[in-house]
């Protein structure tokens, strides 16, 4: 997403193709994209970057906002209708060059639509060979109980992190007794994890953290515990707090693939490293024990933003 969309200026095209070539060459094989990013910027990024690697990746995109699949104009607000999803998969499958697409999430739920119409027009899609997954993104447990009912779901993607932990409550154990992989987007806490940000920091005034009450100047020092935990447990590890953060989620369940995007080439090679971090059961119980202390303030999104997420 970053590439395209929300966090400040697109990066130049050409650069963004090598940054996601230079991931296939150290052995990335799973990207993710949505139709929104941009809207359609995003996925044309990828579709370039990786068509000469077909076959040997994993592309995921997103449908469900309402978006003219004519004109690319972002109406505002969820759009699952079947018939809008059938459009916007064509329009997918042309800009990431692909036949079908590998994993294919309903990026918000629409309360409108029943979700077993999408995940029936899903399951045609499949049948017909333009989809091989369905996923779903931010949804609640019952929405992925009604949608696993009529097709299979691969993946839920959603936000989790070291300082957003709501998935545990209902989530995870739902996820683990259907089956169901977990994707956390923003496992880098939208890069406040990295260490990188104090309540000085200036953001581009396009990035839409601007709008995230959790990345307000007060919030964002009050939260700064956080971090120094991670901080903590980077240097006894000789490891960077983003790979901390993002060895703590690989620990969690086999099942669990972060995905933390970046914009340059050495964040890419510092967050592939997060591998070769180990944290053991004794660094797992510290970490618990330590966080379990620390108050997160502020909201992960605006009001607005907040509205779309299913519970």
């Amino acid at each position: 997403m970053g590439l395209s969309f929300g966090y400040g200026p697109a990066t130049e095209k050409k650069d963004a193709i090598a940054v996601i070539r230079a991931a296939v060459e150290r052995g990335v094989t799973f990207f993710d994209t949505a139709q929104v990013y941009g809207p359609w910027r995003n996925e044309d990024v990828v579709g370039e970057a990786l068509e000469p690697f077909r076959g040997r990746v994993v592309i995921a995109t997103k449908f469900g906002w309402n978006i003219d699949p004519e004109t690319g104009e972002h109406r505002g607000g969820v759009n699952s209708q079947p018939d809008l999803i059938r459009r916007s998969t064509e329009g997918s499958l042309k800009r990431l060059r692909i036949d079908a697409i590998d994993l294919y999430y309903q990026h918000r739920v629409d309360p409108n639509v029943p979700m077993e119409d999408v995940a029936g027009t899903v399951k045609d899609l499949i049948a017909e060979g333009k989809v091989k997954h369905f996923g779903l993104s931010e949804a609640g447990v019952k929405n992925i109980r009604r949608a696993h009912a009529v097709q299979p779901v691969a993946a839920l993607q959603s936000e989790y992190s070291l300082w957003w932990r709501e998935p545990e409550a209902e989530i995870l154990p739902a996820l683990e007794q259907l089956g169901v992989g977990f994707v956390p987007f923003s496992p880098l806490g939208k890069g406040f994890l990295t260490g990188k940000f104090d309540e000085n920091t200036k953001l581009d005034p396009k990035d839409f953290r601007n709008t995230v009450p959790r990345f307000s100047p007060e919030n964002r020092k009050a939260n700064m515990a956080m971090v120094d935990l991670v901080k903590r447990i980077a240097a006894e590890k000789q490891a960077t707090p983003a790979q901390v953060a993002l060895a703590w989620l690989l620990a969690k369940k086999p099942w669990i693939v972060p995905i933390p995007g970046t914009t340059k080439l050495h964040r890419l090679e510092e967050n592939l490293g997060a591998v070769n971090v180990e944290l053991t059961a004794g660094d797992l119980r510290d970490i618990e024990q330590a966080s379990s202390q620390i108050e997160i303030h502020g909201d992960r999104y605006s009001p607005a933003n907040q509205a779309t997420i299913d519970r």
